[in-house]
C-alpha cells in the first residue's frame, strides 16, 4: 500500500493550498481517508476525514469553515482544500487510510500512512 501526499509549500497567511493524496495497493473506495498534521514538538492531530462514498465528513474545530476534504474514488485520490491559512496551520500534513467506515479522529485507528507534505504559513 502506498499513499503519496503532495501539494504542500510556503504560503502567506490568508492564502490557500490544495493537498492531494494518491493511493495505490488498496481498495480505495472501501477505506475512510483522513488528514492529520504534526507541528514540531507537538503530537499528531486529526484535521479532517471522509467516508467511503464521500457522503460523510468530519473536521476538527480549528479547521471548520476553512478546510474542505473531498475524494475521487475513480482516481484513488483524496484532497484537502485549505483556505484562509494561518501561521498556526504550519505542520507536516499526513494522509491516512482506515478500512473501517467510521471516520475516527484517533490516529491509532488508521492502517496506512503517507510520507507527509510540509505546509508552512508565514505571517
Amino acid at each position: 500500500v502506498q499513499l503519496q501526499a503532495s501539494g504542500g509549500g510556503l504560503v502567506q497567511a490568508g492564502g490557500s493550498l490544495r493537498l492531494s493524496c494518491a493511493a495505490s495497493g488498496l481498495t480505495f473506495s472501501r477505506h475512510v481517508m483522513a488528514w492529520f498534521r504534526q507541528a514540531p514538538g507537538k503530537e499528531r492531530e486529526f484535521v479532517a476525514g471522509i467516508s467511503w462514498s464521500g457522503s460523510s465528513t468530519r473536521y476538527s474545530d480549528f479547521v471548520k469553515g476553512r478546510f474542505t476534504i473531498s475524494r475521487d474514488n475513480a482516481k484513488n485520490t483524496v484532497y484537502l482544500q485549505m483556505d484562509s491559512l494561518k501561521p498556526e496551520d504550519t505542520a507536516v500534513y499526513y494522509c491516512a487510510a482506515d478500512a473501517d467506515n467510521y471516520v475516527s479522529s484517533n490516529h491509532v485507528r488508521y492502517d496506512y500512512w503517507g510520507q507527509g507534505t510540509q505546509v508552512t504559513v508565514s505571517s
